[in-house]
């Protein structure tokens, strides 16, 4: 009987799995490359990376005001891929002194960047609005000719975005602005007047036909804050308009104890159209209420006999006061001509009407009336009018 080679593996399956031993880590690594190869086989150029470039604005305006050049424009909100772009992007602004009628602009320089962080200053509903201050030596040196501006923006350091589209304007010398306003505050009013400029900033006469004069209301000063200049609650706003003849401008439409501030603007004309100067000094007030009221007029008193019921007395009545921050009246009542005497009313009268019930009978008295404000003031006694109760009546 033929033996049996036990516990150990025949020649065949020990070659058998030493082949697979072999072969299994060659096939991994060929499997690893051809992913490798495959991923960087992809259909289709590789993208390669450029910098974010705005579009161009094209809706750039400019106009004059004052000796300030406005310009507006919207900024752009993607990139010349059509991607939307992640932030607002820095401002350049441009500019460029031309001859009248000429569009084309050959010097043109850098005026200002803005950074992204400051747009917010000039941002008014979701345009932006920069003004270029021009100097008197631009005026002088450039007489006749309009200014000339485009505008670029740039999302990064590398690369900014094409030109805007050209916006000129034609450039007209201002007059000087007025530096001498003033406010004066009476009962009624505030008054403003200020004195007419005789030049323009480049010194040579000018022709005014007009005044305007804007106001806005301040906020006021946190209690207990540091002094610092009044913030405006709104723009500048139009509240009324002059001749060239007229250098002031009464305000009746105002509050006690509401800070305004003022400016005067000179109005000039420029070809058909008028253009104003700049903004006059600033003019800042605060209105205290320190008038009384008017004394009150048409005094009255009528006797009225006693009634069933009800005794003999003396009916008043007077004219109502125009102030229109009035509180109410009081009746004073003498028995001696020329003194005031004792308050007939425990509150203030609403309305110009009062019945003395406590008239004594035979007793002539001397009536007067007085007006009261919100603010406490009283004016001075109306002229006295005499009346009584006859000494017979009751």
């Amino acid at each position: 009987m033929a033996k049996r080679n036990r516990g150990k593996p025949s020649g065949a399956p020990r070659r058998a799995r030493l082949a697979s031993t072999l072969v299994s880590p060659l096939i991994l690594s060929f499997l690893i490359v051809g992913l490798i190869l495959a991923g960087c086989a992809a259909p289709g150029e590789p993208i390669e990376r450029r910098p974010p470039v705005p579009t161009a604005i094209s809706d750039l305006t400019a106009s004059q005001q004052g000796s300030d050049v406005v310009l507006t424009f919207t900024l752009p909100k993607e990139t010349v891929q059509r991607r939307p772009l992640k932030s607002p992007p820095a401002v350049e602004i441009y500019r460029d002194f031309s001859p009248p009628g000429s569009a084309i602009a050959k010097n043109l320089s850098l005026v200002v960047t803005i950074p992204p962080s400051l747009l917010g200053q000039y941002t008014e509903q979701g345009h932006i609005r920069y003004a270029d201050a021009l100097r008197a030596e631009d005026f002088a040196q450039h007489p006749g000719a309009q200014a000339v501006y485009s505008v670029r923006t740039r999302a990064t350091e590398k690369k900014e975005s094409e030109d805007s589209n050209l916006a000129a304007v034609p450039l007209i010398v201002p007059p000087q602005p007025i530096s001498d306003a003033k406010a004066q505050v009476t009962h009624d009013a505030i008054l403003l007047t200020w004195t007419a400029p005789t030049a323009t900033v480049t010194n040579q006469p000018v022709t005014i036909s007009g005044f305007r004069v804007y106001r806005s209301e301040l906020e006021a000063a946190p209690s207990g804050a540091a002094a610092e200049a009044p913030k405006r609650k709104a723009p500048l706003a139009l509240v009324g308009e002059s001749d060239a003849t007229t250098t002031s401008f009464a305000d009746a439409h105002f509050t006690f104890g509401t800070s305004y501030e003022y400016s005067v603007r000179s109005v000039f004309p420029a070809g058909n159209a008028t253009l104003e100067s700049d903004d006059s000094n600033l003019v800042d007030v605060t209105p205290r209420d320190i008038f009384p009221p008017s004394a009150p007029q048409g005094l009255e008193a009528v006797f009225v006999p006693a009634q069933a019921g009800a005794p003999a007395s003396v009916d008043l009545s007077w004219a109502i006061n125009p102030e229109t921050d009035l509180a109410g009246y009081n009746i004073y009542r003498s028995e001696q001509q020329g003194a005031r005497g004792e308050r007939l009313n425990a509150e203030l009268l609403r309305t110009p009407a009062f019945r003395d019930m406590n008239a004594l009978p035979g007793h002539r008295y001397y009536y007067t009336v007085t007006a009261v404000d919100t603010a406490g003031l009283e004016s001075a006694a109306s002229a006295p009018v005499s009346g009584g109760v006859p000494a017979n009546s009751q």
